[in-house]
């Protein structure tokens, strides 16, 4: 019996812990709402973006210029050999060495040509040799003819007239047979120095050729310039230049060497955010490869024109950013961390972005004293939001929507007509945005004029742009209905 009333105790507290198990943690479970603070102070907006440092001046290394010549007829030369990446090396040694081949089979060609030449040089020679000699031998005979001829002239003074008459014929047969030969021999000399002329020429161009050729042969060997770091050359399409990789006779560089004394981070900008980058910005700049350095930059370039990343589908917008300070751990290629500070609030009132809700088209916030409240809000970063109106210094929200919030009443529905207006302003702007932008698109087709809107300010430039400094020539800038010249590197429009 005892047993029995045993065995019924146990089974009984063995399903209270059951049920405390399954119901009692359920109700334990539950997390306390987390809160936060209305707070004020300073507020920035940013646009965080990767970067690689570039040097802003660099030396190129580059192969012999005497490759653009007509006479190497060669549309690319491999790299055989570069030194390793962040070489440090000083004037005169050795970076590189281009591949001979193809030069050297047209050398082959040039030698074999060469000594054509001086065949046919010879050759001429010997043949010009022969010819006059042959015409000084008839002359010296024409010569002897006509003094025989003077002879036979003076011994007829005692012959018949006839007789005399008829050596007088032949002598001057003889003399104007005499001069047609002088006269021909010193063609013939005139015509066999053009044919010397000719073949020396054409003998000394082969010649130059052959020089010409081994000089640029011998600057195969490439040789820094100067005193420097040598960095890869990166070519257009972004891949840099190695061993194996081709140069051009348009594009001889061979590598680079970079000053290093003023860096700058070369990144890019989506579509969407380009919009709030300008020229002038401060940056924040940090170093993938050394985390607890910190820089700062400043925006020096931002490009007017997208363009598309190789495999990717966004577009993208260069923006160029100057380091400001010196460090010598800074090096070429190296990933940059950007904050580019586009906007800073003064003594505002920001919430995080996860405790703002909307509702068609109000936002509103649920406070720990049980309430909706409507807000109006501002401009936002990554993590919080501006709000203008609506809340207090202090005040405490909720960070995600509460248990049962349809028990929360809303309040501020007198910020709704400012909450409306807003909107409508909005629009309109956007509307003027577009109609900014398609005007662009129009002046770009037609060549005249671009156009670019950086905020609430509108900048057309007239003419075309620096390819050296990448200046925009003739800018004017409007803002509103007033128009300012800002400046004009060219004739007035």
């Amino acid at each position: 019996m005892k047993r029995k009333k045993w065995i019924i105790a146990i089974t009984l507290i063995v399903i209270a812990a059951i049920l405390y198990i399954v119901f009692g943690s359920k109700s334990t479970d539950k997390t306390a709402p987390q809160f936060t603070k209305v707070e004020t102070g300073k507020f920035e907006i940013v646009v965080n973006v990767t970067g690689e440092l570039v040097a802003q001046n660099s030396e190129d290394i580059m192969a012999p210029s005497e490759l653009r010549g007509r006479s190497f007829r060669v549309a690319e030369i491999k790299i055989q050999d570069l030194v390793p990446e962040g070489t440090v090396v000083d004037s005169g040694d050795y970076v590189a060495t281009l591949d001979r081949s193809a030069l050297s089979n047209q050398l082959k060609n040039t030698e074999d040509e060469l000594e054509k030449s001086q065949q046919a040089y010879l050759k001429t020679q010997l043949d010009t040799t022969l010819q006059l000699r042959d015409l000084r031998n008839n002359l010296i005979n024409l010569k002897f003819d006509m003094e025989e001829k003077k002879i036979v002239l003076e011994q007829s003074k005692y012959e018949p007239p006839a007789t005399q008459r008829q050596a007088q014929i032949n002598l001057e047969k003889a003399e104007r047979a005499y001069k047609q030969a002088l006269h021909n021999y010193t063609l013939k000399k005139e015509q066999a120095e053009a044919s010397m002329r000719e073949v020396e020429i054409n003998l000394e161009r082969k010649r130059r050729e052959k020089e010409d050729m081994l000089n640029v042969i011998s600057k195969f060997t490439i040789l820094a310039p100067k005193q420097g770091m040598v960095i890869y050359y990166r070519e257009w399409g972004g891949q840099k230049r190695k061993v194996g990789s081709t140069i051009s006779p348009w594009d001889l560089t061979v590598a680079t060497l970079p000053d290093l004394s003023v860096m700058n981070s070369k990144t890019y900008v989506n579509e969407i955010d380009i919009s709030k980058v300008e020229v002038g910005q401060k940056v924040r700049i940090s170093v993938d490869a050394f985390p607890e350095k910190k820089f700062t930059g400043e925006v020096i370039e931002v490009a007017n024109i997208g363009e598309q990343l190789p495999n990717t589908d966004a577009k993208v917008f260069e923006v160029v950013i100057r380091v400001n300070e010196y460090d010598p751990i800074l090096r070429p290629s190296m990933t940059t961390g950007n904050q580019i500070i586009t906007s800073t609030f003064d003594s505002v009132m920001y919430i995080p972005l996860e405790a703002l809700h909307a509702n068609d088209s109000l936002s509103f916030v649920y406070t720990k004293k049980g309430k909706r409240k409507i807000v109006v809000p501002g401009p936002m970063n990554e993590n919080h939001i501006i709000i203008e109106k609506g809340l207090n210094p202090g005040e405490e929200i909720y960070l995600s929507t509460p248990d049962d919030p349809e028990k929360f009443e809303f309040e501020g529905f007198e910020l709704i007509p400012e909450i409306k207006r807003k909107k409508e302003e909005k629009l309109k702007q956007e509307e003027k945005l577009r109609k900014m932008q398609e005007m662009q698109m129009k002046m770009r087709k037609k060549g005249g004029a671009t156009m670019r809107i950086n905020g609430g300010n509108i900048k057309i430039t007239f003419g075309s742009t620096d390819s050296k400094t990448g200046k925009e020539k003739g800018e004017k800038k409007k803002s509103g209905n007033k128009t300012e010249s800002v400046k004009s590197d060219s004739k007035q429009q």
